[in-house]
């Protein structure tokens, strides 16, 4: 068991060190992000982690990150951002299939030199540039019989910093999930200095509701180091998913969901504590909500539970530990993979590890 030494400053330590006791931040008032009620998984059951290697594409020599899975008609991919060896940059955003294998993917949209091409594309016309990035997470789908899905996604000036959070339309055009409409003026709906960017942590299509959720780090205005690191979170219905006005936010447990955006922005109205991305999935074994997620500062990989998707989410249980790759390697970004075994009785995670993706499958007794 091994883990990274990062030259951080003492308070972040010290935050990490709170997170992982089940404690917070919070500078005094309510605190929703507290963990609550019991982790089935270490109140219910017991359970055993095996490591299964690398993931890697079958028709691809690039390296790969992140990866957040979605399912559209009726088969799974991922998106991972990517860069080949020997290519000096990055497809900032980008679409693979998943296989039976978790540790094969086929990776989708390749150009005539092998590589593939943007998922969510950039425009020129939005003063956007092929240097911008497009980080988001999972894929949801929001109509089966049409084949429409829905991607959430921030936008990444990189130099000039984050503009905003947004959602695209997603189709299948010749088979290939394919972005074919990005919403909002200049391609995203909430500024991301002033509202959480919702979607940049994690998105889920809950199968058993009509809603999508959509959860987001604080707004870049905060810049107080406790008040930045909470989380917020949306819905909307899976079939107004493309309609701002139709969208709910959450106000805290004693409020609940309002149709009225978001403005303030606590620990009252925060549902989480510097989770780090990762991915939420319905677990039928476990019969509760799992969030998967690494971090902060720390190589574990953890999950945690709930009985609604909203909330609230019990403490966290570690399940394995990375050993980072390289000398400076970095653990993030939990990706769940429940197609894999549709009982839920096992469940195969996947991360990144300095630009590589490894997976390990967790099944509990």
């Amino acid at each position: 068991m091994q883990t990274t030494t990062f030259p951080v400053p003492f308070c972040q330590i010290f935050a990490a060190l709170l997170l992982q006791s089940g404690l917070t931040c919070s500078q005094g008032g309510i605190d929703n992000t507290q963990p609550a009620g019991v982790n089935v998984i270490s109140h219910d059951h017991t359970f055993t982690t095996e490591y299964l290697g690398l993931q890697l594409a079958d028709n691809s020599a690039s390296h790969r990150d992140l990866g957040f899975t979605g399912q559209l008609g009726g088969k799974w991919g991922n998106r991972p951002g990517r860069g080949p060896p020997g290519f000096h940059g990055m497809v900032r955003d980008a679409i693979s299939l998943c296989t039976d294998d978790p540790l094969i993917v086929h990776d989708l949209q390749l150009d005539a030199k092998g590589r593939q091409q943007q998922f969510i594309p950039f425009n020129e016309d939005w003063g956007e540039a092929s240097d911008f990035g497009f980080g988001g997470t999972s894929l949801v789908e929001v109509d089966s019989e049409t084949n429409t899905g829905a991607v959430f996604y921030l936008v990444n000036g990189n130099k000039t910093g984050y503009r905003g959070a947004g959602v695209a339309k997603v189709q299948l055009l010749d088979g290939t999930p394919t972005v074919t409409h990005r919403f909002g003026y200049q391609g995203y709906w909430w500024n991301a200095n002033s509202t959480p960017r919702y979607g940049d942590v994690a998105a889920f299509r809950d199968p058993r509701s009509e809603y999508v959720y959509a959860w987001g780090g604080a707004p870049m205005d905060i810049k107080n180091w406790i008040n930045s690191g909470y989380i917020y979170q949306c819905r909307v219905k899976a079939a107004e998913v493309f309609e701002l006005s139709r969208y709910e936010y959450w106000w805290g447990r004693q409020k609940g969901w309002k149709s009225e955006p978001l403005t303030t922005f606590t620990a009252e109205t925060a549902v989480l504590w510097m989770s780090g991305q990762g991915q939420v999935v319905w677990n039928e074994y476990l019969k509760c909500y799992v969030f998967v997620r690494l971090g902060p500062w720390t190589n574990h990989v953890f999950l945690r539970t709930a009985p609604l998707a909203e909330g609230p989410w019990s403490g966290d249980v570690k399940v394995f530990t990375a050993t980072p790759i390289g000398q400076d390697g970095m653990t993030y970004a939990g990706v769940a993979h429940p197609y894999l075994d549709p009982s839920g009785r096992s469940l195969v995670i996947s991360y990144t590890n300095n630009n590589n993706i490894e997976v390990i499958r967790v099944t509990f007794d």
